[in-house]
């Protein structure tokens, strides 16, 4: 736990009637940080960011605004703004005036009004387009109309419900690095719930995976991706190739044809029944170097996919993707029915529990 959060939830539930959507959840969100809820259609992620917004109230647990309890506050008692997918938009304002309505509201002066928004408006690359209806704005543009209101409050945290969902893919992977950017910038704390595992990795500084209304793991991109802790985390933050042994002592886990995988230290303390895990990149082609784990099998099947041929091979222990790279135009692959090696280094090795069923 940190000093200083923004935001911080301890042992918080919500049930709707016989439905727990959200089964005691812990986290604290650091000031300053963009944070990531992600997981599944019905996880229990965007329950949680309403829960932190107000429009829930929690059926048991505590939820705290930097030292504020604010359980039983409503929405507008809370310093907190929500950017959703739908944008919410007023059609008959311009730009200016859908950014102003918060201040006005608020009775802040003209002048400081104005100054205020044009500033947001060109913090958000939206300068020159004030006079516009929404109508006349594109999906993005509207979407960073709706990002510069919610931001000219300043409030302590911003919510974000799937802003990116309505975007089409080129322009959602544009608007994933502005408002990166646009966090980096104000320095204010961001909530992003999200079911895009890229969105994520993409955007923030630390994410709490969800399944079934708990978090799985909690942690950088880097830490969920290099080290899962759940068969779920792994599937789900991506592929990974994930095969059964028992752990044997000494950093081995025997797999379930006989052969050994060897561990990198950060697994080596692994026991019992286990799944061995590997990332596709980080499975090569071709003879092992000293020390590689290595398994023999026949190619059952590849698929060009642009920057690499996901190759995947059948052994004894289990089938193996592996992405080939396609650093060369006109690269061999083996084809079909090939009998071929795959091989990877054991640091780049996790183990996670065998008796939890990967994600589809």
């Amino acid at each position: 736990m940190t000093a200083v959060a923004d935001v911080r939830l301890e042992e918080v539930v919500k049930r709707f009637d016989d439905v727990v959507a959200v089964d005691h959840v812990s986290l604290e969100v650091p000031r300053g940080s963009f944070f990531a809820l992600l997981g599944p259609s019905g996880c229990g992620k965007t329950t949680t960011l309403r829960l932190i917004g107000g429009f829930e109230e929690p059926t048991q647990g505590a939820i705290y605004l930097g030292e504020q309890d604010v359980v039983g506050l409503p929405p507008y008692r809370r310093d907190v703004n929500t950017v959703f997918q739908s944008y919410a938009l007023f059609p008959h304002m311009t730009v200016f005036e859908n950014v102003a309505f918060g201040l006005e509201r608020r009775r802040v002066p003209k002048a400081e009004i104005r100054g205020r928004v044009l500033e947001m408006l060109e913090l958000v690359d939206l300068a020159g387009r004030e006079g516009r209806k929404p109508r006349q704005l594109s999906g993005g543009q509207q979407q960073r109309v709706a990002l510069a209101r919610a931001l000219v409050n300043n409030p302590q945290v911003l919510l974000l419900d799937e802003p990116l969902g309505a975007l089409d893919l080129k322009l959602r992977k544009q608007m994933q690095l502005e408002l990166k950017r646009i966090q980096h910038e104000v320095g204010i704390t961001f909530v992003h719930v999200t079911h895009d595992q890229e969105e994520a990795l993409t955007m923030a500084d630390r994410i709490a995976v969800m399944n079934r209304g708990r978090i799985e793991q909690l942690g950088t991109p880097s830490e969920l991706y290099e080290r899962p802790r759940t068969a779920f985390v792994a599937g789900f933050l991506g592929t990974s190739n994930l095969l059964p042994g028992v752990a044997a002592g000494n950093g081995v886990v025997r797999l379930r044809d006989g052969s050994e995988v060897r561990l990198g230290p950060a697994a080596a303390g692994a026991a019992g029944e286990v799944a061995v895990g590997v990332r596709p990149e980080k499975v090569r082609l071709g003879e092992p170097a000293a020390g590689d784990n290595a398994l023999a099998g026949t190619v059952r099947e590849s698929a060009y996919i642009g920057v690499a041929t996901q190759v995947d091979v059948d052994t004894p222990a289990g089938r193996v993707s592996v992405f080939h790279q396609n650093a060369e135009a006109g690269g061999a692959v083996p084809p079909n029915g090939s009998r071929v090696t795959v091989c990877w280094s054991p640091e780049a090795t996790f183990v996670v529990d065998r008796e939890e069923e990967p994600a589809p």
